[in-house]
């Protein structure tokens, strides 16, 4: 502080006098400055130059004030500066300012005697202050353009050139209209119209085009201009693009309208643990309301065992660093514990320094029931599961899996997949196969027990990811087929034991398994059979492609007759029995049809019919031989009975009867 003498004499100055240190901040005032700029000792000390000068001039007063600490020994005192000064009404008037240093102890102040050049201005005819201002239009980095009350532009500053495109030369004398979109040329002619009626005009947002077309959203600030009677004569216009501000605040809103309405807990708060910030998911999440919560301790969320793991995040958020997708424990206000995935980064202010911490939480609840619901499904599967890394090694294993190996589940866990297989190299091929291809399915492997017992198994296999499409590695599940494979060797023994031809057709008539039997029907091997056309072995293809056809549209055929020809010429009479056989989904797969060798009992037919037929003719000559028989003995009957008749009557006797006596 000044000493007692240092103050007397500051107040015996005429002019206003300002000390400002190198920050720019007023450090000592005189009564002077106070009755010049209208405020009092206590606003003034403390506060920034810059609330004595006027927004449109402070970039130039900046800039002499910088050009003075740069050298400050070489301003001589009295050396004067025609600035703007901005009294506590908001009034503005002509100053002229000498600087001069001094040096309190070690920190350097500028001492500004301040002068009002009101009086002089006018005496001089306003020059200085033309002069003045129009240093300030020229540099000011806001486009500024004067016009007339009909619109027509009068200025053009360089902002204003690098902000809509124009040169002066283009611009002036040129309307306003210009400047605006086809939808809004009444805009600004309205606002010159209050201006021109006295009418004050607050700063506006609205938008403007540039001269390549291009709109964008401007903040105008219109005021008018006076002749020297303080008649209005036209309008000064300020325009400032302010696409950064409105991307910001709609930037800001999205911001805001998001962390409103996420579903994940949102929380912010200082770099000393204090709640600044709490969204309606973290009231949901823990509990407390944001007028509860706001302002007290973020350890209020934090079991006492997650202490020390909390400590070592938060040093990592004040290092800068963020910590994404850490699993930890919160209590909620009724004192239950909820698992969550905390996402935390660091607050920072505009020179990156910073300032507090940004949480994001989500409950892990709902994922940890339905994780402990899969686990205990995996558990209870009797196939094998296994979780394989894009490494080959084993991450994860059910019981079935450690049933199958022998081996327990923390030492296969760490170790290869393949290991495990009688063909490490065929398990690893169909492994690379899943992560080139996604998955397989029903690969087949022989896995070794630790006592030695194989078993096979069919793996079906397929590749998992991350939320991003990252691959973590390969999901697959084994079945233990070796009964089923016991069971179908003995199957196939039974069909391979039966004497009856039988083969299964594919839907479009080709043969797709035979049998042993059939191989000796037709002479030709089961290997040469399967592929080719069923109805090329009968003698009449058509008749066995209709019977086929009919098991295809009605589901079966019974004692179905056709003729199988052996390669060598041999025929054999059949009856065929087929029907369909079909998926577990119920699609047709194909048919399966049997074929009875019906060449005996064709041949047993045939003999019997002949000896019926025999039989038949011996009855028929029976028959004619009766008829010769019967026929004879009836004439010699009719003979008896005319001789005796002749005996009777006599030929003379004309009926009547021979008298014999």
């Amino acid at each position: 502080m000044p000493s007692q003498k240092i103050g007397n004499l500051l107040e015996t100055v005429p002019d206003a006098l300002v000390g400002v240190d190198r920050a720019g901040m007023i450090r000592l005032v005189n009564r002077q400055a106070e009755s010049l700029f209208g405020y009092g000792r206590e606003d003034l000390i403390g506060a920034s130059i810059e609330m004595l000068v006027p927004e449109s001039v402070r970039q130039v007063h900046r800039a002499h004030r910088a050009g003075y600490d740069a050298a400050p020994r070489t301003q001589p005192m009295g050396t004067g500066l025609r600035l703007i000064g901005r009294r506590a009404d908001g009034s503005e008037f002509p100053v002229e300012i000498a600087l001069s240093p001094m040096h309190p102890g070690d920190r350097m102040l500028v001492m500004a005697a301040v002068r009002d050049m009101t009086n002089h201005f006018w005496e001089q005819g306003g020059r200085g202050r033309l002069d003045l201002l129009a240093a300030i239009v020229e540099h000011c980095d806001d486009a500024i353009i004067s016009s007339t009350l009909d619109a027509i532009i009068t200025s053009w500053n360089p902002a204003a050139e690098r902000l809509y495109g124009y040169c002066g030369q283009e611009m002036i004398g040129n309307s306003v209209d210009l400047l605006s979109p086809k939808d809004r040329t009444d805009e600004i002619r309205a606002v010159l119209a209050r201006i021109k009626a006295g009418e004050h005009v607050d700063p506006c947002e609205t938008k403007r085009v540039r001269k390549d077309g291009t709109t964008f959203p401007a903040s105008l600030t219109i005021s008018p201009i006076r002749d020297t009677d303080g008649a209005i004569i036209g309008a000064s216009v300020i325009s400032r693009d302010v696409t950064e501000q409105r991307n910001a605040i709609e930037a800001g809103q999205r911001m805001a309208s998001i962390v409103e309405h996420s579903l994940d807990a949102i929380i912010s708060m200082t770099l000393q643990d204090i709640i600044t910030g709490w969204n309606p998911a973290a009231e949901r999440l823990y509990g407390y309301s944001s007028q509860e919560i706001i302002g007290r301790s973020s350890w209020l969320l934090v079991p006492e065992d997650r202490a020390d793991q909390t400590r070592a995040v938060l040093e990592k958020i004040r290092a800068g660093e963020t910590v994404a997708h850490h699993r930890t424990t919160r209590v909620r206000k009724d004192g239950t514990p909820v698992p969550i995935s905390l996402t935390a980064s660091p607050i920072c202010d505009a020179d990156g320094t910073i300032t507090g911490t940004s949480t994001i939480a989500r409950d892990l609840t709902r994922q940890e029931e339905a994780a402990e619901l899969s686990r205990s499904l995996i558990e209870a599967s009797l196939d094998s599961m296994v979780s394989i890394s894009p490494g080959g090694r084993i991450t994860d294993v059910n019981e079935a899996t450690v049933r199958l190996t022998g081996v327990p589940r923390d030492t296969l866990i760490g170790t290869d997949f393949c290991d495990y297989f009688t063909e490490p190299a065929k398990a690893n091929q169909g492994y690379q196969q899943v992560l080139a291809q996604g998955s397989v399915t029903d690969y087949p492997l022989t896995m070794r027990h630790r006592d030695g017992t194989l078993s096979n198994v069919l793996y079906n296999a397929l590749v998992y990811r991350d939320s991003s499409g990252k691959v973590l590695g390969v999901f697959a599940a084994a079945r233990n087929v070796t009964e089923l494979r016991r069971a179908a060797q003995y199957s196939r023994s039974l069909i391979e034991a039966a004497l009856d031809p039988w083969v299964t057709i594919s839907p479009q008539g080709k043969i797709t398994d035979t049998h042993e039997a059939t191989a000796k029907a037709t002479g030709i091997p089961r290997d040469t059979l399967i592929g080719t056309d069923f109805s090329d072995y009968f003698t009449d293809p058509d008749k066995a492609s209709a019977g086929y056809q009919h098991v295809l549209t009605q589901g079966c055929v019974r004692d179905y007759p056709l003729t199988m020809r052996h390669r060598d010429g041999t025929l054999t009479d059949v009856l065929y029995n087929a029907s369909l056989y079909r998926d577990t989904s119920g699609k047709v797969l194909g048919v399966f049809a049997a074929a009875r060798d019906m060449t005996k009992q064709v041949k047993a037919q045939r003999e019997i019919a002949a000896q019926q037929a025999r039989e038949l003719e011996r009855l028929a000559e029976l028959e004619r031989f009766q008829r010769l028989t019967v026929g004879r003995e009836l004439r010699m009957i009719e003979l008896k009975k005319e001789i005796e008749y002749l005996r009777k009557f006599g030929p003379n006797r004309g009926g009547e009867p021979n008298d014999e006596r």
